[in-house]
């Protein structure tokens, strides 16, 4: 994606099955859990840059020992910043001693973060505060082991201020209304009503306080917790949380919006957001990794016994499919091909729009993360290009000559690098009038590859959302190579319609497609469908989120798609570029042929999969009309 965009968060665990000696003897390290789940965070790296946290928890400690242990950092990086804390810790502790990290046991009594389960987390911020008091984990303290409650996700509840306002007329005090703060509390209240109810259970039975705790930790019943904690939930999210005593789950949503994937074998069991990551850490195939179900919770007692257990009925499956065009790490075996077919696919209309004319056109992409796509591209393009060598051979009959077959034999598809991304640029004074020179020097391009006034430049792109990068830095670097038109190609459908599930996509007037729309609209003089929407959304604004229908919808239903695409190209384009710009977006059905098992496309559609996402997407609108600049959740 040439613009920034926030989006979803990671999450890793790592719980070990073996005594902490084994992996002493075995991998010659007593940091093996440590060790691991550093190159688990840093390989997801891509999925949180704002923040990030790791929490341990150490198994059968004395009284008096902490057994619970947090760190959190909001750095420039995040991740090297917290483990660079607990080695530091480490060594520290060690000194000049260093066969104490041979001690397993000392160590445990002496190192903060030596553990038997351990949960990290990678933010983006996507309300926009990364005060290190919103970084992940976060902890429901107590003095009771199994009431202590340590949770991290990747989510965005729709609902919050329903669920803010229920755990207060239960009596709760809850000090935010963070949907994070909500989900903790909510877990909290049920775990604490379990603790209770078999506290009262082994109390009846006639054993002491101190007999009751290890029968509360080896009875609780995670499945029930999460069962009534979730049940009011809108949104997508998967939510990782460990107890004080060692019990851990990883609960998804019903829609499965939001991945979750995990390996076990006898040594360790082990849960990511991103599958390859896995696979790389542990040396695995790809077909010993499970993906969580939608609905279930993979729960693992103190015991080691774990199991995925159904926690909601499993709805409309729609997992996100922008995981797949952008968010996710391309080296995961499907996403990459997946992406393959997303460029393959817009082949047609890339040749339509060059007029077949492969000898005199330069293919490139921007940015790196769109390489996938475009490598797909050029393997149509060259599938295209074989045809027409076929049919040039077969043309000329007995007329062929050396030099005439080896024309049509050097036939190829230009492929060039045509831009490349500078070290981010400092824009210094953001109102002033010379900020639009300096954003426009993001990107720099690769002179003389492109002949003046002779050559289409082609150039891939894996989404566009608000227009801007590809009007203030790109168009205009590209126009300087001077060709004779720049054709935009991207591999996402337009993006129409806010996000609430994760992404940081919450604001109508924010997406060019949108605003495309409503600019058509007046020059059409079609005002009074944005009129009647309005009053639409103004009339179901306070009723209940499942009544609600997205009429934002018929925005779109009064325009074609490709005038659309025409006016983005347009808008995209500032007087002073001399050549002819084109933008040209993937369709929605082909979007789903490369993507078959990841249909959420509400960004693109407006199908939004729960009740919530109506209710964002009309907020939007009335926000947008009003001339709010705030969120719509």
């Amino acid at each position: 994606m040439s613009e920034s965009i926030k989006h979803e968060c990671g999450i890793a665990m790592i719980r070990l099955l073996k005594p902490l000696e084994y992996y002493l003897t075995k991998y010659g390290t007593a940091l093996y859990g440590l060790n691991k789940l550093y190159l688990l965070m840093e390989k997801q790296h891509n999925r949180g840059q704002d923040g990030a946290g790791l929490a341990s928890i150490k198994f059968d400690v004395q009284p008096g020992q902490k057994y619970l242990n947090r760190i959190r950092s909001n750095s420039n990086a995040p991740i090297r910043d917290i483990f660079d804390t607990v080695y530091k810790q480490i060594n520290d502790a060690v000194g000049t001693k260093t066969e104490r990290l041979n001690d397993v046991y000392w160590l445990k009594e002496n190192c903060e973060f030596y553990g038997n389960v351990f949960l990290g987390h990678l933010r983006y911020g996507t309300y926009g505060k990364n005060k290190i008091e919103n970084c992940h984990p976060f902890i429901r303290e107590n003095y009771w082991m199994s009431k202590n409650l340590v949770i991290a996700g990747n989510f965005n509840l729709t609902n919050v201020g329903e669920l803010f306002q229920k755990l207060v007329d239960i009596g709760q005090h809850p000090i935010e209304t963070s949907d994070t703060v909500t989900i903790l509390e909510k877990i909290g209240r049920y775990l604490d009503e379990e603790n209770e109810d078999l506290y009262r259970y082994y109390r009846n039975k006639g054993y002491s306080k101190k007999e009751i705790s290890p029968f509360i930790a080896e009875d609780l019943d995670i499945q029930k917790i999460l069962i009534q904690a979730s049940q009011s939930w809108d949104g997508g999210y998967v939510i990782a949380g460990m107890l004080g005593h060692g019990d851990a789950f990883v609960l998804r949503d019903p829609h499965g919006i939001r991945p979750a994937y995990y390996y076990h074998d006898d040594e360790v069991i082990v849960v990511a957001s991103e599958r390859p990551v896995i696979q790389t850490v542990f040396n695995v195939h790809v077909e010993k990794i499970k993906e969580i179900n939608p609905g279930n919770a993979l729960i693992i007692k103190k015991n080691g016994k774990f199991d995925e257990y159904a926690c909601h009925t499993p709805e409309k499956i729609t997992p996100c499919s922008f995981e797949r065009i952008y968010f996710s790490r391309g080296t995961d075996k499907d996403i990459y091909k997946e992406r393959k077919t997303l460029g393959r696919l817009l082949a047609p209309a890339i040749l339509k729009a060059i007029n077949y004319d492969l000898d005199n056109t330069v293919f490139s992409y921007i940015p790196n993360t769109a390489a996938s796509a475009f490598y797909g591209l050029i393997d149509e393009l060259n599938n295209f290009l074989n045809i027409v060598k076929k049919d040039l051979i077969i043309n000329h009959g007995d007329r062929l000559k050396p030099e005439v077959i080896e024309e049509i034999l050097n036939k190829k598809v230009h492929i060039e690098k045509v831009a490349v991304k500078d070290a981010k640029l400092r824009t210094f004074i953001t109102a002033d009038n010379s900020r639009d020179d300096l954003v426009a020097h993001v990107y720099d391009v690769t002179y003389g590859i492109v002949r003046d006034g002779i050559d289409n430049l082609v150039v891939v792109d894996d989404s566009i959302v608000r227009g801007t990068t590809l009007k203030q830095s790109i168009v205009k670097m590209l126009d300087r190579l001077n060709p004779k038109s720049i054709v935009i190609a991207s591999s996402a459908p337009q993006i129409r319609y806010p996000d609430c599930y994760g992404i940081d996509m919450a604001k109508l007037g924010d997406f060019i497609a949108f605003r495309a729309a409503i600019e058509l609209l007046h020059e059409t003089h079609q005002e009074h469908v944005i009129n009647k929407v309005y009053r639409k959304c103004k009339a179901q604004e306070h009723l209940p989120a499942n009544e609600m229908t997205n009429y934002v919808k018929d925005i779109y239903d009064a325009l074609k798609t490709s005038q659309i695409s025409d006016k983005i190209a347009q808008m995209v384009t500032s007087k002073d570029i001399r050549a002819k710009v084109k933008v040209i977006f993937q369709t929605i059905e082909d979007l789903h042929t490369a993507c078959p098992k990841h249909n959420g496309d509400w960004y693109f559609t407006g199908n939004y999969p729960t009740p919530g996402g109506n209710r964002v997407v009309n907020t939007a609108f009335i926000n947008y009309i009003k001339g709010k600049e705030v969120r719509a959740y």
